[in-house]
């Protein structure tokens, strides 16, 4: 035989060709999986221990951060019992949720979890009342009150305070801070208001020219 003469090639040779070239291509494939699976894990990873420590030291946008007293908006036309609706306020970064409870009651929250910034979900069908949720960490604020009832979250959710028209209409007007009563947190936001209009909200004011302690009208 010739140096240019090949040997004929067995029939099953062409399938051990093809098994060896797809078990290549599988092992190849699963170690590009494997490495993308650890690089999207890092990343993730990465990211919220950055958020987390970014929350903690103030650097990332906390809800309700403006300068003065918030526009009212009009969050939606109405709201039936046991429903919930998503919205900004009071600004477009300022996510929030919009709940009316089965005996009618209307409560507002920031849906930006207090643990590491995770969105917060309305979910109905738990419990009596139904609970908000954040998904990331397992994270449980009670619906009626929006404190902490499971999971990591440090402190309850901010609230928004929420009015309801003749019309049925719903309007955001104010944030609290968590932990902040709702007076408090309209007479903070509004702080610019007539000693009047003050007065009719029970805003504490100064009774000593040298900075006096402030009381309750």
């Amino acid at each position: 035989m010739s140096v240019t003469e090949q040997p004929p090639v067995p029939e099953h040779g062409t399938d051990d060709s093809a098994r060896a070239a797809l078990e290549d291509r599988i092992s190849a494939d699963s170690l590009t999986t494997r490495r993308d699976y650890l690089r999207i894990v890092t990343t993730v990873s990465g990211g919220l221990a950055v958020g987390g420590i970014a929350v903690a030291g103030g650097v990332l946008h906390r809800h309700g951060d403006i300068d003065g007293a918030p526009d009212a908006k009009q969050v939606t036309d109405r709201l039936a019992p046991g429903e919930s609706i998503a919205f900004s306020y009071p600004g477009e970064d300022d996510r929030a949720v919009a709940v009316r409870l089965t005996d009618g009651s209307l409560v507002g929250y920031s849906a930006v979890c207090t643990h590491l910034a995770c969105g917060v979900l309305w979910r109905k069908d738990r419990g009596s009342e139904g609970e908000l949720y954040c998904p990331c960490h397992e994270g449980v604020f009670d619906a009626r009150t929006g404190e902490v009832t499971a999971g990591p979250p440090p402190r309850g959710l901010p609230k928004v305070l929420l009015v309801e028209k003749a019309d049925g209409s719903v309007w955001a007007v104010a944030t609290a801070r968590s932990g902040e009563s709702p007076q408090d947190a309209v007479c903070r936001e509004f702080a610019g208001l007539q000693p009047a209009a003050r007065a009719q909200l029970g805003c504490p004011v100064a009774t000593g020219a040298n900075g006096g302690r402030n009381q309750r009208t």
